[in-house]
């Protein structure tokens, strides 16, 4: 349990003058045939108690963006959907995005991760329909456990593998059905969480996310997501990226809590190269780039297994990265 101690006020500060008084003013008045005046009580220090806030009355749903680093008791199913719209400059881009969670064992939890996307485009054709993207496979274990009192926190390792099934080539004008990025990838990342107790004894807890991916080139034809025009026959080989991300939760009461996420990415060139409609080579690459977000939230939990997230992820326009804003809800249920 936490201490505090409360601060002195003036008079604690003239009590403490008056006793460090030398002792010849007794004596002085001890000679006069008087009596010294009995000593001023010293002050005594209150100490307040805080009650700490039990790990077990803590719910959460988790951040808008960070992942937990802790796997699923062996046989339950966590399903968290996410709908969201990534707003850009004269663009809606509504989507959803969900994980399906199996606990395999204690230490390993396995699952997939659809998602699915419908654009409004100002000035140009919107989507012609609401289009699977890309779906993604992954699985989890468990390094470490965090424990009350320790210092070690709870840690996993995470394989993600991105399967290329949404529309991303042959667009025919349409940019808005571009939804998927046409090529294979694989993520690896080291997830860490642990908590910390805060001076009000609420407790606050904290997740680091780090991931690297590489992607496999494709082959491409006609206008796409990577840029290309019409007649366009070639290949895209997408750069690797590196994210970071920091998050905290603060458990204000049982069922609400505030959450932040902070995130960085950094990515290498995507390279495209072939021959255009009228036969001349076409070969260039998009640069690297570097990108920040911030993603702040509120959580309502209505019990240890259900809860609703209302967050927005804000993407500033630096270095030449166009500017979105993404507001989303979620709702997390655990089987």
């Amino acid at each position: 349990m936490l201490l505090f101690c409360r601060r002195l006020g003036p008079a604690g500060f003239l009590a403490a003058f008056v006793l460090t008084a030398p002792a010849a003013a007794e004596e002085a008045i001890a000679t006069a045939g008087g009596t010294p005046p009995p000593a001023e009580a010293a002050p005594v220090k209150r100490f307040e108690s805080v009650t700490e806030q039990s790990l077990e009355d803590a719910w959460w749903t988790g951040p808008m963006l960070a992942s937990g680093a802790g796997t699923l008791p062996k046989g339950r199913w966590l399903v968290e959907p996410y709908l969201f719209d990534v707003k850009t400059d004269g663009v809606d881009a509504f989507g959803s995005l969900t994980y399906v969670l199996y606990g395999l064992h204690d230490r390993v939890t396995v699952g997939v991760i659809p998602t699915f996307s419908y654009a409004k485009v100002d000035g140009g054709p919107d989507g012609s329909r609401v289009r699977a993207g890309d779906l993604t496979v992954q699985a989890q274990y468990r390094l470490t456990q965090f424990r009350k009192g320790g210092w070690v926190p709870t840690t996993s390792i995470v394989l993600q593998q991105t399967l290329p099934t949404g529309k991303y080539d042959r667009l025919d004008g349409r940019a808005a059905d571009g939804v998927g990025g046409g090529a294979y990838a694989t993520t690896l990342g080291f997830y860490a969480q642990t908590y910390a107790w805060m001076p009000n004894g609420r407790i606050a807890r904290l997740r680091l996310n780090t991931s690297a991916t590489a992607a496999r080139a494709t082959d491409v034809r006609d206008d796409s997501v990577y840029g290309t025009p019409a007649g366009f026959r070639g290949r895209a080989k997408p750069g690797a990226s590196l994210l970071v991300d920091a998050a905290v939760e603060y458990s204000a009461t049982q069922n609400w809590v505030l959450a932040l996420d902070l995130v960085y990415r950094h990515d290498e060139p995507t390279k495209v190269s072939g021959v255009a409609a009228d036969g001349a080579l076409v070969r260039y690459d998009s640069g690297s780039h570097d990108s920040f977000a911030i993603a702040p939230a509120v959580e309502y939990n209505v019990s240890p297994t259900l809860g609703f997230l209302f967050g927005v992820r804000v993407i500033p326009a630096i270095g030449g990265r166009q500017a979105s804003v993404t507001p989303a809800v979620a709702v997390n249920m655990i089987y």
